[in-house]
């Protein structure tokens, strides 16, 4: 294929995109035009921005919109997706480079529908599929806060993104494939704590955004939210939050749940990887009533079935046979001294490893990445000197590491496929 064909050819694609784009768009601006303003100023008060500065951990703002040694949501961060970067902005009350010549309906539309101040779409990497349902009145709440917050003066970094989904109109389509600007609606027969915590889950802590499967644009796999899924970019695996093979809570005790997001661990696990620096961001400086309503949302989930795949012993593995003992050699060297030698862990400080369903999930990302990099569940008020795991990356070699994995993943019961040193590799 000529140089000249492939131009053409490309021509034509931007042509058509740019066609249906103008479609889109041209519906969206008519559906977007008008943004409303309360009929009197917005009044800030202190009450207000107490709210407010509440309803920003929830959303836990600050994690995207501060980058590592800046000022506190001044933006900067960048955010690897699998088109590119995307920077965060900044959301100082500074008048030229932050927010500081937004009104509330504008600070509204972009959580609502993922517009700007100036009209442009904004990039998917910003949750507002979830904020969309944050209400009107808590936008305006987290509006009134970042007014009161320091202003910096630091220009917005643009993007880094491939072509297309540099384009408006690339995220024009998107939207119309995969978005639609919405508001929580309570569910009836629910209860009121429970709509409450729906509302969390969903709306500003964007539970979903992590939990769930993405199709090849980068959107929610449709019909599969909480089902757990590959966090792009990070890899690390969100578990299903739906399955009490992964991180379904439906037979928990309510208070054990309300633990994990308020401390970080539980008699039944502990949070690691992102999921520890959102509860060290967020979900600990929330309310009791507020954790207790996600709880009770989250226990009610509709559950699905992801049974750990049972280790293959019909066919010849031969491999296996000399990998597990190896692995076996290792855990007691250099493990059970923490995790005890029947995988039992030790109790406050060590978690168990027998009967651990991370150690078994058909994903074993994250029990990789834990062995390879260490970690440690996020400080809080209720666990302030957590226990860590140090790193085993920079001792054993992917050989070593797959074996230990996969002596853990088989022994005390477990019945787990092992882990091959590709399998490492694809995971550090």
């Amino acid at each position: 294929m000529t140089r000249r064909v492939v131009l053409k050819r490309v021509a034509l694609i931007g042509l058509a995109l740019a066609a249906l784009a103008a479609i889109v768009i041209g519906r969206n601006l008519r559906d977007e035009a008008t943004v409303p303003e309360p009929a009197a100023p917005l009044a800030i008060t202190p009450q207000l921005v107490e709210r407010g500065a509440y309803l920003a951990r929830a959303g836990n703002c600050a994690a995207c919109h501060t980058a590592r040694g800046g000022a506190a949501y001044a933006g900067g961060r960048g955010i690897e997706t699998p088109f590119g970067v995307v920077y965060a902005g900044n959301l100082t009350p500074e008048a030229d480079t932050g927010i500081g010549r937004w009104t509330a309906g504008d600070f509204w539309r972009a959580l609502h529908n993922g517009r700007s101040k100036d009209g442009h779409l904004l990039a998917p990497a910003f949750p507002y599929p979830s904020y969309t349902q944050v209400s009107r009145d808590d936008a305006d709440a987290i509006y009134a806060y970042l007014r009161t917050v320091a202003p910096v003066r630091q220009a917005n970094r643009p993007h880094a993104l491939r072509f297309p989904y540099n384009t408006q109109a690339a995220l024009a389509v998107w939207r119309a494939l995969f978005f639609e600007p919405g508001s929580f609606q309570p569910q009836p027969g629910k209860t009121a704590e429970w709509n409450r915590g729906a509302y969390l889950a969903k709306g500003l802590g964007h539970c979903v955004a992590c939990h769930s499967p993405r199709n090849a644009f980068g959107a929610i796999a449709d019909g599969f939210e909480f089902r757990g899924g590959l966090i792009p970019m990070q890899n690390w695996y969100a578990p299903s939050l739906a399955s009490p093979q992964e991180a379904g809570v439906a037979d928990w005790p309510t208070p054990q749940v309300v633990g994990l997001l308020k401390t970080g661990v539980s008699p039944r696990g502990s949070v690691m990887g992102p999921m520890a620096d959102v509860v060290y961001r967020s979900t600990q400086h929330l309310s009791d009533a507020d954790l207790q309503a996600m709880a009770v949302f989250l226990k009610d989930l509709p559950q699905h079935d992801t049974a750990p795949r049972e280790a293959d012993h019909s066919a010849d593995h031969s491999a296996d046979d000399a990998l597990l003992p190896q692995g076996a050699k290792l855990y007691d060297k250099h493990c059970a001294s923490c995790h005890g030698d029947q995988g039992q862990g030790a109790s406050g400080a060590y978690p168990p490893l027998a009967g651990n369903r991370m150690v078994t999930m058909n994903d074993p990302t994250n029990l990789v990445r834990v062995v390879v990099g260490g970690g440690f569940p996020p400080t809080t008020a209720g666990n302030p000197s957590p226990y860590g795991m140090p790193p085993f990356g920079p001792l054993l070699g992917n050989d070593d590491i797959a074996a230990v994995i996969s002596h853990i993943r088989n022994a005390w019961g477990h019945h787990a496929p092992t882990v091959s040193p590709q399998d490492v590799v694809r995971a550090r």
